[in-house]
């Protein structure tokens, strides 16, 4: 029989996978009435925020591989959305830049993830979302650091 703390890490991390299908989907469902897919819309959202960062640096952002995302900006500049340039520094590397239309629409799916956010968030007060969000730090630094031995107890 699984004794209690793991039973509550279980409980934890499924409602946590499932919370993060859930924010997917529902994202997906919002942007597509704009005509962009999940993964478009979040290129584009960190190409806003990280302006000529190169390919390479885009598919970690993403956690994809360097194939995949070599296909998403391929669509992207079909679309007119961004313009791939060769780095000053070396010409193998390609640096990556949103157009002027791009930035329109990255308004439009920044106000379409502050919908989301604001559903996702409905009824719960702010010093919840406060704790909530220092554990969820807690648990990515501690996946970041890698498997330790664990008692169950919390520090």
């Amino acid at each position: 029989m699984k004794s209690r703390p793991a039973t509550l890490r279980s409980d934890v991390t499924n409602e946590l996978a499932t919370a993060s299908r859930k924010m997917r989907t529902g994202f997906d469902a919002l942007v597509r009435t704009r005509g962009l897919t999940l993964a478009r819309a979040r290129a584009l959202m960190l190409l806003a925020r990280h302006p000529g960062i190169s390919q390479t640096e885009l598919a970690g952002l993403l956690e994809i591989e360097n194939p995949t995302v070599v296909r998403l900006l391929d669509g992207l500049e079909k679309q007119g959305l961004i313009r791939r340039t060769p780095a000053e520094t070396d010409r193998r590397v390609k640096r990556i830049d949103l157009t002027e239309e791009a930035e329109d629409q990255v308004d439009e799916i920044e106000d379409l993830a502050e919908v989301m956010r604001s559903t996702m968030a409905r009824g719960i007060p702010e010093a919840d979302l406060t704790v909530t969000l220092k554990v969820l730090r807690r648990m990515i630094a501690n996946l970041e650091s890698g498997p330790a031995a664990d008692d169950g107890e919390a520090d």
